[in-house]
């Protein structure tokens, strides 16, 4: 999917979902294989672009995000929505999809 949105920095995501930029994986496997990109697995580790305020919780308060800008993180194999933001492939994932924040 395109947006017509002219950067990551542009996207506000809502409630508990966040903007999330893949890691690349390398070309080249530990023991020196060259891998086509038919070979490499989907990514699952990503950074972290934008977080949206939280979700509403039933009694009517917000409950913050955890993650913030900046952060690392390990999300499920095939979560998220994919995104084409100015020719770059981002991700948009709800907060249960991340796993674990990499410190």
């Amino acid at each position: 999917m395109t947006t017509s949105a002219k950067s990551a920095a542009d996207l506000n995501p809502t409630a508990d979902r966040l903007v999330v930029r893949p890691t690349e994986q390398s070309e080249i496997s530990a023991g020196g294989i060259f891998l086509p990109d038919t070979a490499k697995e989907r990514p699952q580790v990503g950074e972290v672009l934008a977080v949206g305020p939280g979700r509403i919780l039933k009694n009517g308060r917000r409950l913050e995000m955890e993650l913030a800008v900046g952060d690392s993180v390990i999300y499920s194999k095939y979560a998220g929505t994919e995104i084409s933001v100015d020719n770059e492939d981002l991700l948009v994932l709800g907060s249960n999809d991340v796993l674990a924040k990499l410190t």
